[in-house]
């Protein structure tokens, strides 16, 4: 039959068929990635939280900014904010390996610092590890490094990324 051997036959039919159950079964997978209507970050815990309800859909671990403890006040203090916020926008373009804008500051944010005569700061987003790294892959694991803002593992921020859509809610506790 068309001058191929049976057996290279059933050879090919049979690639051909595994091919096609793993793209399926890939399709299937990618379809059933719920995603998170929430996001919950615990400074002391250094973990990120999605949920969808009261479902908990993933826990990752963070690294915060160079001052972790604290309440964020002003402009490069190194803390990363407590509060409700959102997620704002998205940028592929970033430092990072992608990045998530949170609505840091908030109308409390700001009073708190009008009151004190400081600039709140701003641009927190949660995002992966630096596109240039200045320092070892081992650093980047173990410290709090960042100027106030929520960082994940490269494949962590893929999945949260994937996950969460903007305007939803995020908040930070201590």
């Amino acid at each position: 039959m068309l001058g191929v051997p049976w057996s290279q036959l059933n050879s090919r039919i049979f690639l051909i068929g595994l091919l096609l159950a793993v793209c399926l079964a890939a399709s299937a997978r990618a379809d059933q990635i719920a995603a998170a209507d929430r996001v919950v970050v615990r400074k002391s815990e250094h973990k990120l939280y999605l949920y969808s309800g009261d479902r908990l859909l993933g826990s990752y671990q963070v690294k915060l900014g160079l001052s972790p403890v604290g309440q964020k006040e002003r402009e490069h203090d190194f803390r990363t904010p407590e509060g409700h916020y959102r997620l704002a926008r998205r940028n592929t373009r970033s430092d990072f390996f992608l990045s998530i804008q949170v609505s840091y500051p908030n109308e409390e944010d700001e009073r708190r610092a009008r009151q004190h005569r400081w600039q709140p700061g701003g641009l927190i987003m949660i995002h992966g590890l630096p596109n240039n790294l200045k320092h070892s892959a081992d650093y980047y694991a173990s410290n709090d490094w960042t100027d106030g803002c929520i960082a994940l593992s490269n494949s962590d921020m893929v999945e949260v990324w994937m996950r969460t859509q903007d305007n939803i809610p995020i908040d930070i506790y201590p």
